[in-house]
């Protein structure tokens, strides 16, 4: 006879049970194994385990003969298991952290003890081949047994781990689905699934969800009865382009040249194709019975619902025995003293404001310069004539006298402006003390300079 065994991580065998007493589904058997005993639950048994034999893919690919079980498991064989698989945490912990401590690009999923401790299997995921020897080797000095290292895919370790999908029951790969076919994206687009967002057709190992491939094969048989979305087709009222399908009601969308929509059902649409006389079966199987019933349920006259009894008068509860507010005390306004500056002492004091000459003012006309004539040079006064230019008290003589700094600086600049052609007011000369010869926009000839009233000649 032959049985189907399950072990840890919906991982599934092929034995032959050599007893006379068939056993029971879930029933824990040591079975024999490449290197040893194994421990595991009845999972099919008989025409079943035939059946499931011929259609899996773990079924198929055993070629070679069948192993043998060897005993239905005991108490205390039971018992051992368990702590094989408490132990197996501790395991994969320890294992994670030789991953990381050698760097490698690898996730551990899960790890399994054989039942008889003479092998470790790890099962791992990686997005690209990892070299792992090295990890091998410390791993069986870690543990002294031998070390295999399996390499799965995302949907591969969801059905290791197992768990609830958005539908809220446990995964189908884990619970009864025996293989993990592929799954394109055609198949969304069949169903119309595609424009959704991606996160709302994945399941938990970040792939398509295996139950998209449950009523793919409904959806292509159904549209082959359809005409196809797009195609311009030729019916009682003209040219038409199909817009949209409803395989369920069996109804199609049509649009005209002029803009025009209808929603023709699928036995009237092949009629109008065929040139034949349009008629409308009347026998509830049709595929516009949905519609009609659902037009007669909209035409119910539904029963009138009583109106609600009206609501009784509150009634004044008594004043009398209720308890009163208490009253908010007021406090009295308090009459503080205000608080006022000292005065300053004297008055304040204000920052001169220099007197900047405004840019709407015109500026002087100034008559044009001769070609002919040279500009006359300004002659510099050298050092013992500006000491002579003193009293013996030591107060400046001249026109600018009485200004101090502000009057040398206006000489400097008027003798600057009298070396540029520019013509300073100050005590260079220059401006609008000239005399005939003088060149204009020179310094000024100090032989016809005209002083100021009040100063030397």
């Amino acid at each position: 006879m032959i049985i189907e065994i399950s072990f840890k991580g919906n991982r599934r065998e092929f034995f032959e049970w050599p007893f006379e007493d068939t056993p029971t589904a879930k029933t824990a058997v040591v079975v024999e194994v490449e290197r040893g005993e194994d421990f595991g639950y009845v999972h099919a048994t008989g025409e079943l385990a035939l059946k499931r034999k011929a259609g899996t893919t773990h079924g198929k690919a055993s070629s070679k003969p069948l192993r043998k079980a060897i005993r239905a498991a005991s108490g205390d064989e039971v018992a051992k298991a368990k702590l094989l698989r408490e132990d197996e945490v501790n395991v994969r912990t320890r294992a994670i952290e030789k991953v990381r401590a050698l760097g490698l690009d690898l996730k551990i999923s899960d790890t399994e003890w054989q039942w008889d401790k003479k092998r470790l299997a790890i099962y791992f995921t990686a997005e690209q081949r990892v070299d792992f020897r090295q990890l091998v080797r410390q791993l069986e000095g870690l543990f002294g047994t031998r070390v295999h290292m399996w390499h799965i895919g995302v949907r591969d370790e969801a059905k290791r781990v197992d768990g609830v999908g958005r539908c809220g029951r446990q995964f189908c790969s884990a619970n009864w689905l025996p293989e993990l076919n592929p799954v394109k994206s055609s198949v969304a687009k069949d169903q119309h699934l595609s424009t959704l967002n991606p996160a709302q057709i994945s399941g938990a190992c970040g792939r398509l969800m295996c139950c998209l491939r449950y009523e793919h094969e409904f959806y292509v048989q159904q549209r082959k009865r359809f005409p196809k979305e797009g195609k311009i087709i030729t019916t009682a009222a003209g040219e038409e382009k199909v817009i949209s399908l409803d395989i369920f009601r069996e109804t199609v969308t049509l649009r005209s040249p002029v803009g025009e929509s209808r929603v023709v059902p699928l036995v009237q649409l092949r009629q109008e194709m065929r040139g034949e006389p349009v008629t409308v079966p009347e026998s509830p199987d049709d595929a516009c019975a949905l519609d009609r019933a659902d037009e007669e349920m909209a035409t119910v006259a539904m029963p009138a619902s009583k109106p609600f009894p009206p609501r009784p008068p509150q009634q004044e509860r008594p004043q009398e025995g209720r308890p009163q507010p208490r009253a908010r005390q007021q406090r009295p306004p308090q009459d503080r003293p205000r608080q006022e500056k000292p005065p300053q002492d004297g008055p304040r004091k204000q920052r001169p404001q220099r007197q900047r000459p405004s840019p709407q003012q015109p500026r002087a006309a100034r008559p044009a310069q001769d070609p002919t004539q040279a500009p006359a040079q300004t002659p510099v006064q050298d050092a013992g004539s500006q000491q002579a230019a003193q009293s013996a008290d030591g107060q400046p003589q001249g026109p600018n006298a009485g200004d101090g700094e502000s009057g040398n600086r206006r000489r400097r600049r008027g003798r600057r402006g009298g070396r540029g052609g520019g013509g300073g007011g100050g005590g260079g000369g220059g401006g609008e003390n000239r005399g005939p010869n003088d060149n204009p926009g020179s310094g000024g000839n100090p032989a016809n300079h005209t002083p100021p009233a009040g100063g030397p000649a």
